[in-house]
Parts: C-alpha cells; structure tokens; sequence
C-alpha cells in the first residue's frame, strides 16, 4: 500500500508508536499541535488485514518526533516547541506531483481539504470488527453488525423487518440461541439490569405481543433478582461468551446509553483497541453514525401532515425577516404537543411538517395523533388572532391537516452529515399529505380506515362527518365518510389533482 503513495515514504500510526515510543495520546497532541500532520486514511498493508483502515504518515514524522523529544529534554513548553516545528500537510505529499502543477490552486486546495477532516486514529463503526448492536427502550435491536449476528445470536437479525421479532428478550428465549450459546441465561440476566434500570416490572407484561404466562414469570424472576445500573455513563462489565462445543471467549461490554436507546460494544478482554475511550466518549457522533444505519423495520404508526395554507402569498406580502418570525415562531408553539402526545419528527416539507405516531411507542399511537391535531389547530387559533393584534394584520393563518394510518418500513434517511431524518415509504404517507392539500381554513382530514381502527368508545366521544349541499345549503351530516372525488366534483382543478386517490373515502374530525 506505501508503494501507491508516490516516491514519498510513508509509515502507519503503529509503526510511529513503537519507534518513537510515544502514547497514542502523545501522537494525537502532536497532531492536534500542528507539529506533525493529519495521517492519511488508507487500506493497510497485507500485514495488518484485521484492521480496515489505519493512518500512514510521512517517515519524515519520525526525525520531527525526535527534535521534539529532544526540545522537551532542554525544557521547552509544547507551546514554544509548536512554534519552531511546523508540519508541512500529509495531503501535500498524497497529491501527485504533476496534478500540484497542473490544477488551479482552488482544486488544489480543495483536493487537501477532502481528507482532512478524518485524522485516521478515531475508531468509526466501519472499524469495529467484534459484536456490536444499538437497543431501543423497547429492547428492539435497531442496528446490529455482522459480528454479533455470528458470534452471540449465531443468525441474520438485519433481515427481520418485524420489530418487534427483533427484541432481544424474545431472541434470548428462542431455542435457537439456546441451542447456539450454552450461558444464554446470563446474557437475559445482563440485559435485564438494564430493563430494571429503565423499566417497571409491571412493564415486562408487555414485553412483546404474544408474550406467554410462562414467559412472563421467567421474566419476572429475572427481575427480582438483578441490581439496577447508573444509566448515565458508560457501564463496563465482563461477559463470557460460550458457544456449543467451543472453547469459552472472553469480553469487556461496555454499554453506552443515549436518547434513543443504548449501544452495546463487546471487546475481547485481553486485547481492547486503542481509542476506544475517545470513541465511545463522542456521543453525539456516535449515535449519529448509529441512527444512519438504522434498520429498516415495518411499524404500524399514524402519520400527521400540517401545511400552512397560503404560504406563497403570506411569503410575498410579509418583508423576509417578518415571514420567518411567523414561521419559526409557529413551529415553536406547535413543537410542544407533538412531543406531548408522543410524535416523531418526520421532516420540513417547504413549509409543512410531517410527524409519526408509532404503535411500539404508544399502544394509542391513533388517538395521540387526532389528539395532537385537535391541540394544534386550537394554538393555531390563538397564534394567528395575537399575530393580528401584533401586526395589524388583515391575514388569517390556517394550519391544514392530514391524518392517516398504515403500516410501513421506517427507517432513517440522512440528508447531510450531520442531520438525520425519520421517514416511512409507501402509500400511507403519501395519503396524508394529499390529505393536508385538500384540507382548507384549519380543517382536519383523515381516512375511514384510521377511523375503523378507533375503538367504539372513543369514536362516540368524536365529532366527525362531512359538510354536504342538501337543497342548495351547506349541511354538516355528522358520522358519514365521502369519496374525495365527490367532494370536488364542482372542482375541475381538483378532480385532475386527486384523480388518483378520487375513490379514497375520507373525513373531517370537527373537535
């Protein structure tokens, strides 16, 4: 691999190590000083297959140590020590030589920055080659690696859409994984410290759908007898890993815990890689990196649209630092109900927004979403009548919306590095956001199968129906359903712009 990197020679971080005879602290402060330069990423040589990726520097690096060894040894500060060693780049001697005289110097120095922001001694995810998996709070697996499909469930679990056939208690008491690891118990046991520490034990009664008596008092049992762990920091613990008919291996699990769930990393007890501290200690990375890899899985949820009506003409009339008081200003108010009644941040459409409501997180995802709609669109009420007042300002605001309910894969899309969206394909939200179109002055559309999954009880508390001409007047027949094309037959831009969904029977939910 060093011969591909020109005439220059080049040297892995290992090597610097034991040459040099520094910590891998003492090489990242060199870097971090600009004494020596950021290491190029890069395959590594036939000798070091059981590493991805590891950081070449240029052999040069080893006299600069050296010089700085020896300044150390006069007395000098780093401080001082950094202002005499100066490192020229590493992507100075990767750019070849007759691309440096050829490129303009904005391509050249585009070219330095591609790789800069990675200084090849931070482990990734993409570096873990020993088990390692990602639970939510429902102790579903979201993310697992290949290395712990093999060596602790001894199965394929990314190919499970299912969610909830994804919950590791339910894994744990499947014959199969007993039939593959011989202390299966003490792998349930070490996973429900962490469900005592979260959880009620009344909660393990809903575990899982279709948990049996006989499941649950095992359960039960295992509860009662663990100790609850601080979920603050990352915890350590040892574990043993005994397959059937082989020799019995040993690791260190630490578990690092974030918003959206807790992230297990299994490390060979007598060989823990360097970096691991700094790794697990860069959280938000972490997850991050963690929810871009989420599994897609296939929920039932319900799926809210809001779409602020007349956005174009309120965007044209308003001077444009007046339009985004009124917009961030709106969401502001509104984000607090949907974290009320349990919704997840889809995205932004232009200046619309999309949450979902999952069943896994909330038996009355349904009723949480009609809930939420209703709160919002009574806010939406007061927000407009003191922007008004506020403005003196002619312009009623009206938040339509559109609900609607499916089931579907949810996963996560990630449209930068840095932001991660939640979102579900297919038709159910498609719907609801056809549904927020057709929706006008604030009202609430949803369709009869969201409706036929309420049960009895709460429908009856609902006031819900569909607004009719009856002898040339406006009559709102209560606890009836339409088809959309029925309610735009008078409209031939309409009939063209929901000719596709025209057959689908929808509502409107009044209060």
């Amino acid at each position: 691999m060093v011969s591909k990197l020109n005439s220059q020679k080049w040297i892995n971080s290992k090597e610097v190590l034991d040459k040099c005879g520094i910590s891998r602290a003492t090489l990242n402060n060199y870097i971090k000083l600009g004494i020596i330069p950021k290491p190029l990423v890069k395959t590594p040589d036939e000798n070091l297959r059981s590493t991805k990726k590891i950081g070449y520097f240029p052999e040069t690096v080893l006299d600069i140590i050296e010089e700085v060894k020896h300044l150390k040894g006069k007395g000098e500060s780093m401080e001082k020590i950094a202002g005499k060693v100066k490192a020229l780049p590493a992507r100075e001697y990767d750019i070849k030589a007759e691309e440096r005289n050829t490129v303009s110097p904005s391509r050249r120095e585009r070219i330095i920055k591609e790789e800069a922001d990675n200084d090849g001694l931070r482990l990734t995810l993409e570096d873990i080659n020993t088990p390692a998996y990602l639970l939510n709070y429902q102790f579903e697996i979201e993310w697992i690696n290949e290395h712990a499909e093999e060596k602790i469930f001894g199965k394929t679990i990314r190919t499970i859409k299912d969610v909830e056939l994804r919950n590791v208690f339910r894994l744990f008491l499947n014959w199969e994984f007993s039939n593959f690891i011989e202390n299966w118990e003490e792998f349930l046991d070490r996973h429900m410290i962490f469900f005592k520490s979260k959880l009620q034990r009344e909660h393990i009664t809903h575990l899982y759908t279709d948990i049996s008596e006989k499941e649950i008092d095992y359960f039960q049992e295992a509860y009662d007898k663990t100790e609850k762990v601080h979920m603050e920091k990352i915890h350590r613990q040892s574990v043993a890993i005994a397959e059937k008919n082989k020799t019995k291996e040993h690791y260190i699990v630490y578990t690092t815990f974030f918003r959206e769930g807790m992230f297990f990393l299994y490390l060979p007890a007598d060989n823990v890689p360097e970096g691991i501290a700094e790794f697990l200690s860069k959280r938000e990375i972490v997850v991050r990196d963690l929810l871009h890899r989420r599994l897609p899985t296939l929920v039932s949820f319900s799926v809210l649209v809001a779409d602020l009506q007349s956005s174009v003409r309120i965007c044209a009339e308003l001077p444009p630092e007046e339009y985004f008081e009124l917009i961030n200003g709106m969401w502001k108010i509104l984000e607090e109900s949907f974290k009320k009644f349990n919704g997840i941040f889809g995205k932004r459409i232009g200046d619309g927004i999309v949450y979902y409501f999952l069943k896994k997180q909330d038996p009355d995802y349904i009723v949480n979403s009609i809930s939420c709609a209703l709160e919002i669109r009574e806010k939406m009420r007061h927000f407009s009548s003191e922007w008004k007042v506020r403005k003196k300002w002619h312009n009623d605001l009206f938040l339509n919306i559109g609900i609607n309910e499916g089931q579907e894969y949810f996963s996560t899309t990630t449209p930068s590095s840095t932001n991660v969206e939640f979102t579900a394909l297919g038709d159910t939200i498609n719907y609801a956001s056809r549904l927020s179109n057709l929706a006008r002055y604030g009202s609430i559309i949803t369709t009869k199968n969201l409706m036929n999954k309420l049960n009895d009880e709460y429908t009856k508390t609902l006031h819900f129906g569909i607004m009719k001409k009856i002898n040339g007047r406006d009559v709102f027949v209560e606890k009836v359903f339409s088809r959309i094309i029925d309610l735009v037959k008078d409209d031939e831009t309409g009939r063209q712009r929901f000719v596709d969904i025209a057959a689908l029977p929808v509502t409107e939910i009044m209060d």
